[in-house]
Parts: structure tokens; C-alpha cells; sequence
């Protein structure tokens, strides 16, 4: 098989990782890829949110399936160009995408498939915002309807700072505070039959102790000792499902990745959000995990016979990943610090680049790096990340030191 993977983040080198160890694939290409993708798959300088350009790029390649790995791209139409080619795709069309491309279209299809969530109110004014503001109360929630990549929800008590994001997005999505812990489950679908994967948690603000603003995301953990036991059947049921349903009774059938954001309250799962895609970081955990082939579990979905598929095998133990962020992340960062260090297995790479004048490696965006590492128990792959890290040196750079931290300790608490 030959597998086209579109990006070049964190994320898609460890889908091109699982992808290259599938016996099946002869050829993984990975477009435009970054520095350490391009240890296990060439890489070419495509624009990957070109519909045209991908399409091309998939022919060109007499490509077997197309993985689209950011929420740009397919919200910009990708899949349907490349199965207008009739290449299988995995990824949602334009129009399945909207459940992550715009917030107020996922709470329509949550409301109409009684999907469990947040109350919540679109608001395209300032004084929208700020009503919904005042009936909610702090802990104030603002998401910006479209896409932010990761960064675009302000959770605060500062109802000046919540106006001003409302403000500045121009149509958000304001809803309640769910509180307790918050869950992430990946969903393979072809659109009818759904296969659940691990569930992960990772942990979106900036610092230790859920400090300081929101990020793509620091770090992530998986599987999650202290989940209920029946979280991955009732999520299928009352989430899953239903919104499947609605998206095939719209014509619109969503087959790919159903990325569930969830928080386990006191009252049960209620959804956060949809993505359209793998998360990043928790992939990286996700797959270190994933025994099955990956590529034959992708074209199974992206073909209609993920029924057919057997059922997935899990390697034992545990997965963690912990982000290496550059200086000034995530309001400014730095980018151009030279890495050294980065060339060990296990080291997972998000924004970097090769510098034209030496062809060194240097930063290129705000996550730089991920140590991901896998262990007979949490305790010993969180030990392992962190020892992968501490072997990177770049200038500046900051790191969680508590990513599942909590869970090892076992001072996760699930709301009553």
C-alpha cells in the first residue's frame, strides 16, 4: 500500500511512524512533512490545505489512501478532492467537517441527536455575549466558532477578559462550565460502523497545575486508570451514535475521525467539543499503544468496511508524551533556536525545520518537540518522556513537569 499523510506537526509524524510500521505499506509520503518525519517517509513540499494540490499530489503518487491529519485542510474541501480522484481518503468531507469548522453547527447536531453537553448560546454581538455571560456565570466559557487550532476557548473568571475574546472572535459559542475531569476519545468511523480507540487525556493550559492560557496542549497520558469502566460504551451510546445518525440523515455522512472532547460531571460525559481529526498530542499515546496495523485500520474506514475489520489489539502498559514548547509559547514564540539532541527514537516532531544556510535544526513554531515513551505502567513511561527530553537542548524551551503526574498518584477525583 501507498499512504499520502497530510501536515507536518507532532501529529503526523506519529501517524507516519504507525503507518510506516504497517507490513502493508511499501511507501508512506508525508506532504509537507518536518525534519524528523522525514526518517521514516520522503517528504514533499505540497500544500497540504490545497484541495488541488493534494489531489495531485495523491495521483502523482498512485497513492493507495490519503490520511489528512489537520482540521484546515478538510474543513477546505481535501477529502472530497481526493475522492473525486478516486483515491480512498480517510477524513470527513467539507460539509462533515463543520462539526469541528463551527461550534454552533456541532451544538445544532448535539441538540437534535440529544447528545449530552453544555447549554450553550451563539452569539454574534457583544451584547449576545455579554447576556449569555451573565446567565452562565464565572467560570466563563468562550469558544470562537471557527477554527483556532487548539487555541481559540478562554475559560475564565474575568468577565472583562471573557467579553474581550467574545469580542475579538466576533461569533462565538458561550456555554456553561462543565465541571471534572476531561476525557478524549478517538472514534474510527466509516461513516456507519465505529470502532473506539484508547481513551487519553492531555492537558491544554501552559502550565503546572492547569495554570496560565490554553494551548494546542503540553502533554498527554493514556490508557486512563481511573476512568469509570463503562465510560467507552456510554460515550458510544449517547454520543457517538446519535451524532452519526444525524450526520447521515443530513446527507452528510461524517467517516474518519470523530474526536470527542469530554468531561466526566457528577450528572455523567457531557461533550466539550468534535474535532475532525486525531488530537495533538494524545495520538502520540494513542498509537504507541495501537498493536493492530494502522494503515489497514484507516483504509478499512476510508473504503466502507470497518465492519469487516477485525477487532483491535492493544499492546499492555501505558503511553505518555510531554510537549517541548518554545520560548514565549503560546502568545509569542520564539522560532529559529537551534535543537540539538532531537535524533532519538521516541522524539516526536512538532515544529521544526532545517536552517538553509547550514541545513541545522531549529525551531519553527510553538510546540516544538514531543518525548513520548511507553512503560509497563504510568509511572515508568512518564519517567521515560521526561528522560527523552531532558537529552533535548533548545534555548529557552519550557516544559509541564506534571503531565499525569495526578493519575500516578492517583489523586484524580471523579465529581460525585
Amino acid at each position: 500500500m501507498r499512504v499520502v499523510v497530510v501536515g507536518g506537526g507532532g501529529r503526523e509524524h506519529a501517524l507516519a511512524l504507525g503507518i510506516s510500521a504497517d507490513p502493508s505499506v511499501e511507501r508512506v509520503i508525508v506532504a509537507p512533512g518536518n525534519p524528523g518525519i522525514s526518517a521514516v517517509a520522503s517528504v514533499l513540499e505540497v500544500d497540504g490545505n490545497s484541495p488541488d494540490a493534494v489531489a495531485a499530489l495523491a495521483v502523482e503518487a498512485a497513492a493507495d489512501l490519503v490520511v489528512v491529519g489537520p482540521e484546515a485542510p478538510l474543513v477546505a474541501g481535501v477529502a472530497d478532492a481526493v475522492r473525486a480522484k478516486g483515491i480512498p481518503c480517510f477524513g470527513p468531507s467539507a460539509a462533515a467537517a463543520r462539526l469541528e469548522g463551527s461550534k454552533a453547527f456541532a451544538k445544532e447536531i448535539m441538540a437534535a441527536g440529544n447528545v449530552p453537553t453544555a447549554r450553550a448560546y451563539a452569539c454574534r454581538t457583544v451584547d449576545e455575549a455579554a447576556k449569555a455571560l451573565d446567565e452562565f456565570g464565572a467560570p466563563y466559557v468562550v469558544k470562537n466558532d471557527g477554527l483556532a487550532a487548539g487555541k481559540g476557548v478562554v475559560v475564565t473568571d474575568d468577565r472583562a477578559a471573557a467579553l474581550a475574546h467574545a469580542e475579538a472572535c466576533g461569533r462565538v459559542v458561550i456555554e456553561e462550565y462543565l465541571a471534572g475531569p476531561e476525557v478524549s476519545l478517538f472514534v474510527v468511523t466509516d461513516g456507519e460502523a465505529a470502532v473506539p480507540l484508547l481513551p487519553a487525556q492531555d492537558f491544554k493550559r501552559v502550565g503546572d497545575g492547569d495554570t496560565g492560557p490554553n494551548t494546542g496542549g503540553m502533554g498527554a497520558y493514556a490508557p486512563l486508570p481511573w476512568a469509570p469502566p463503562n465510560l467507552v460504551d456510554e460515550v458510544m451510546s449517547s454520543v457517538v451514535r446519535p451524532t452519526l445518525a444525524q450526520m447521515r440523515g443530513r446527507g452528510t455522512p461524517f467517516a474518519g475521525l470523530l474526536y470527542v472532547g469530554l468531561a466526566l460531571t457528577a450528572a455523567g460525559p457531557r461533550v466539550i467539543e468534535f474535532n475532525a481529526r486525531f488530537g495533538d498530542p494524545e495520538t502520540q499515546v494513542v498509537l504507541a499503544l495501537l498493536e493492530t496495523p494502522l494503515a489497514g485500520l484507516l483504509h478499512a474506514a476510508a473504503t466502507g468496511t470497518l465492519a469487516e475489520h477485525p477487532p483491535l489489539r492493544w499492546r499492555p502498559g501505558a503511553a505518555v508524551t510531554v510537549v517541548l514548547a518554545a520560548h514565549g509559547y503560546p502568545a509569542a514564540p520564539r522560532t529559529g533556536d537551534v535543537i540539538t539532541g532531537a535524533e532519538r527514537a521516541g522524539i516526536i516532531h512538532a515544529g521544526t525545520a532545517r536552517r538553509a544556510a547550514d541545513g541545522a535544526l531549529v525551531s519553527a513554531g510553538g510546540r516544538v518537540l514531543c518525548g513520548t515513551a511507553t512503560g509497563p505502567d504510568l509511572a515508568g513511561a512518564r519517567a521515560a518522556a521526561y528522560t527523552l527530553l531532558d537529552g533535548v537542548t533548545l534555548d529557552g524551551a519550557h516544559r509541564r513537569s506534571d503531565i499525569a503526574l495526578a493519575a500516578v498518584q492517583r489523586r484524580v477525583v471523579l465529581p460525585e
